[in-house]
């Protein structure tokens, strides 16, 4: 099936499933679709809350729990949704070879490149590295941090490097690493969303980005087809991170479509955790009952029938007692409390809209891999619009980053 085909699968079931992933947990008061899908309603409140955490980190389990009692109200109704479509999306984008890979360096050699750099962190970057295509041509390298993909191909690949970067101090860095190993890689230091980031681009090279946050990677998609760029290889991360309100769509395809997408739509491709331990999902599941038990709270006090967002949250600060903690939020957001409340009575509804709130977004989550596909193959379609012979792929394992897509370009010569 053409890249443009899936899109448009993809594209009617999502905009068909809307009511299921396109809400904010946080605002409802009970299941906003129970009465449109009351088989699936009352399978979740079958669920334990012991087993959402270990459902919701196995999308392929979530979906074989999830997916029989949807598919019931849906011929209920009458309706057909392409839900194996999901089924098969719960498996993630996965490498087309397991081939492990030595970064093509000595063991020395790799013990000095990936110091300082976690394991995670490493191991993408040798993936990653490891499927970009040698060419003979510069490599432009965006959103370059300190540099390490760059110089690990210039090193691998025997082939000039320009890293670009904003923050001076990482350029520096970065510098340094490659004066040392004697590599052909220099550094510019400039903001990747301004016209002279663009003017680096150029039709003899090769761009590459690992994990370039939403707007950023946009631009050089952009930038990279009106320059008419070579070869291009991206891993797209963090798609919210985008300068307006809603996306704005790159292909044809994706301006057609129905799906108005806002900050926090588009944050649903990254609600899936492989690293987070249990200790650190307890703590979050807290701060959530706590956040909520507030909001409960300052609601009652202040006749406000809508969620109140409140700062960051310091993990010093779930240590003390929810009184102490209704008390900061509340002089954070200048909301005056009454004199005597039942800090036990707004615990327990806490709790209780927590339960809530984790059960709508185990639904939605059954959307998240369709959804980051939606996006992905916008980026696709528009590279076939330009020209560009396009693959879509992973470079690594999910269980090494869930943000493992890989687009790859190449403009073929004009015949």
């Amino acid at each position: 099936m053409s890249y443009a085909k899936q899109f448009t699968a993809l594209d009617s079931l999502l905009t068909g499933s809307r009511a299921l992933w396109q809400m904010k947990a946080f605002e409802a008061r009970a299941l906003p679709w129970q009465d449109e899908f009351p088989r699936l309603a009352e399978l979740l409140w079958q669920i334990h809350d012991d087993e959402i955490d270990g459902l919701d980190s196995d999308s392929a389990a979530l979906h074989a729990r999830l997916a029989p009692a949807l598919e019931a109200d849906l011929a209920a109704k009458g309706l057909s949704w392409p839900l194996p479509l999901l089924g098969e999306l719960a498996q993630g984008i996965r490498p087309t070879d397991k081939a492990s890979h030595d970064a093509g360096l000595s063991e020395s050699e790799q013990s000095h490149f990936s110091a300082h750099i976690k394991g995670r962190k490493w191991q993408q970057i040798v993936d990653f590295a490891a499927r970009v295509t040698p060419r003979n041509d510069e490599i432009l390298e965006w959103c370059a941090g300190k540099g390490h993909l760059g110089r690990l191909l210039a090193k691998a690949q025997a082939r000039t490097v320009v890293s670009l970067e904003w923050q001076q101090s990482l350029c520096e860095a970065g510098e340094q690493f490659a004066h040392q190993w004697q590599l052909p890689q220099r550094f510019v230091c400039g903001d990747a969303l301004a016209e002279s980031a663009q003017k680096l681009l150029k039709r003899e090279q090769q761009a590459v980005a690992l994990h370039a946050c939403g707007e950023l990677h946009m631009s050089l998609l952009r930038g990279a087809a009106k320059a008419r760029t070579r070869d291009l290889a991206i891993a797209p991360c963090c798609y919210h991170l985008i300068p307006c309100s809603h996306y704005q769509p790159l292909s044809v395809l994706a301006q057609a479509s129905e799906l108005s997408l806002s900050k926090h739509d588009l944050q649903l491709p990254l609600q899936r955790s492989v690293i987070a331990n249990a200790k650190a999902r307890a703590l979050r599941l807290k701060e959530v009952a706590w956040r909520l038990g507030f909001d409960s709270l300052q609601r009652d006090a202040s006749g406000r029938a809508k969620y109140l967002p409140i700062p960051a949250v310091k993990q010093s600060q779930l240590s003390g007692s929810f009184r102490d903690f209704c008390q900061w939020a509340a002089a954070q957001k200048r909301v005056d409390l009454p004199d005597l409340w039942d800090d036990e009575a707004y615990l327990a509804r806490g709790l209780e809209r927590q339960r809530l709130t984790r059960r709508i977004d185990l639904v939605a989550h059954l959307f998240r891999e369709a959804l980051e596909l939606w996006l992905l193959l916008d980026r696709v379609c528009f590279l076939e619009e330009q020209g560009y012979q396009v693959s879509l792929s992973a470079f690594c394992d999910i269980e090494v980053t869930p943000r493992n897509a890989l687009i790859q370009a190449h403009l073929p010569e004009p015949s």
